[in-house]
């Protein structure tokens, strides 16, 4: 199959490209390589996905172009789209929140209807956690009211949600959307926690902590992502919503104890006050996933933080 794959030369999407890749089937990535973070740390992603060999093209463009986009749908015949370009990060949306809205719902609009008009009918669409915002229950079911977000870029993901099934609806496409869980692991975006505080840790320089270490999140190891997103383009769905997680929570005291450990240094801390936008805990339910997907989280914090460090010392120079 020929599957277009938005954000391809991001965290995420450049471990979906090469594993799509090494399954057999062609990958056309398009990305508009953006100043949020460096544009070399792209450009080597791309690289990577391409050392896999098999049909890899990349193209980079804006998907707020929807000239840019009809175009090209209307030059590549697409089996499936699997959609993760977004403006990331709770925080920078704070300070700029139309820009959030513009790519990641505007954006997405533009994937929905190119795709309807060239008669793609199979999306599967990256959400987050964050639309559960400040949830008193845990562990996060995808059943759960989902209307108490607290930051734009949240707002904006369950923009692309309501979007999914409205298509869904009216079209009849067939659209998953996939609430990820703090995803980590080789290639993570340089502004992440874990890849953050252990180029801090590995420097000696101090460690931002919002707040007394207690917030807790539910790490996700890149791998059993790719997982359940590959899965969802295996099957017929029609509209649904799963939550893609580790199903175990980590407070940000415990993480700063493993990546201590595996860089062999001592964390000098920087203890700051909790930041707007910020939810005390993520925490996935992925029963619903088990069952439907098939999808089994494989990799614990406890293994994927020596692996992260690994993959950091070889490239941090």
């Amino acid at each position: 199959m020929h599957f277009l794959v938005t954000g391809g030369a991001g965290f995420i999407g450049s471990h979906v490209g090469e594993r799509l890749l090494r399954s057999g089937h062609a990958v056309t990535v398009i990305d508009d390589l953006n100043e949020f973070y460096a544009r070399d740390i792209k450009l080597r992603n791309i690289e990577e996905i391409r050392a896999v060999g098999g049909s890899l093209e990349f193209v980079e463009g804006d998907i707020t172009d929807g000239a840019g986009v009809e175009d090209l749908f209307a030059r590549s015949k697409f089996d499936q789209v699997i959609h993760l370009a977004a403006r990331a990060g709770v925080r920078p949306s704070l300070s700029e929140p139309a820009l959030y809205q513009r790519v990641n719902v505007e954006g997405t609009v533009n994937i929905l209807e190119a795709a309807r008009k060239h008669g793609v009918n199979k999306l599967v669409m990256a959400s987050s956690s964050s639309v559960y915002g400040v949830n008193s229950k845990v562990p996060f079911a995808e059943g759960d009211p989902v209307f108490q977000t607290i930051s734009p870029y949240a707002a904006s993901k369950l923009a692309c949600e309501a979007l999914g099934h409205t298509y869904h609806h009216v079209y009849g496409m067939d659209i998953t959307m996939l609430r990820f869980f703090t995803v980590y692991g080789p290639r993570q975006r340089p502004d992440l926690a874990i890849h953050k505080f252990a180029r801090l840790i590995d420097s000696g320089k101090p460690i931002p902590v919002f707040g007394d270490g207690s917030t807790a999140r539910d790490y996700t190891y890149i791998d059993d992502i790719v997982d359940g997103v590959v899965a969802c383009t295996e099957r017929s769905l029609g509209y649904d919503v799963f939550n893609l997680g580790e199903s175990q929570t980590v407070t940000l005291s415990q993480l700063i104890t493993l990546l201590e450990t595996a860089l062999g240094k001592k964390a000098v801390i920087d203890r700051q006050p909790l930041q707007p936008g910020d939810v005390p805990i993520t925490f996935a339910d992925v029963t619903k996933a088990r069952a439907q997907l098939d999808y089994r989280p494989t990799t614990k914090i406890e293994q994927g933080i020596p692996k992260f460090v690994d993959w950091y010392r070889s490239v941090r120079n």
